[in-house]
Formats: structure tokens, C-alpha cells, sequence
């Protein structure tokens, strides 16, 4: 998780909060969330490298969709990472 950008951690957390989101579904929680527009060119090389290092799986719904998923790894990922910021910050 060291090794990810701030983009690519929140995408992990999108993702771990909706039901196999599609890209779409994603771009437009982020832009909830940044206030601020999310383009392709940002979005799909970040999930395709969270895809390549195994915290993200990537399905095909249909022909022209495809939905995000985390893996067992993204998940421990994100377990170990609430774990360490919860160390220094606290409700």
C-alpha cells in the first residue's frame, strides 16, 4: 500500500464501498468526493495498476461494461492501512 498514490488509496476505498462498481459508478463518487472532475485518461490507468498489482480484480458485466471488485489482497491492504492511520488519528 506504501507504494500507491492518494488517487489509487481512494480508489480502493470507492470500490470497497460499492457492489462490483463499474468505472462510471466510480468516476462519479470520486467527483462527489473532489468536488472537482474525474477524467478517463485519470481513472482507467489507475485501476488498470491497482488490476496489475492484485488489490483490484476486473470482470466483464457485459460487452461494453466492465465491474471492479477487491481482491483478498486489496482487502487485507486496506484492513493494514485503517490499522496504521488509526495509530495516529483518533475519533
Amino acid at each position: 500500500m506504501y507504494d500507491l498514490t492518494g488517487f489509487q488509496r481512494d480508489l480502493l476505498y470507492v470500490i470497497a464501498g460499492l457492489d462490483e462498481p463499474h468505472g462510471l459508478a466510480i468516476k462519479d463518487e470520486l467527483e462527489k468526493y473532489y468536488e472537482s472532475d474525474v477524467n478517463h485518461g485519470r481513472l482507467y490507468p489507475n485501476l488498470d495498476t491497482l488490476v496489475e498489482k492484485g488489490m483490484v480484480e476486473k470482470g466483464q458485466r457485459d460487452r461494453r461494461t466492465n465491474f471492479y471488485a477487491l481482491t483478498s489482497r486489496g482487502k487485507r491492504e486496506l484492513n493494514a492501512r485503517q490499522d496504521w492511520e488509526s495509530q495516529y488519528v483518533t475519533a
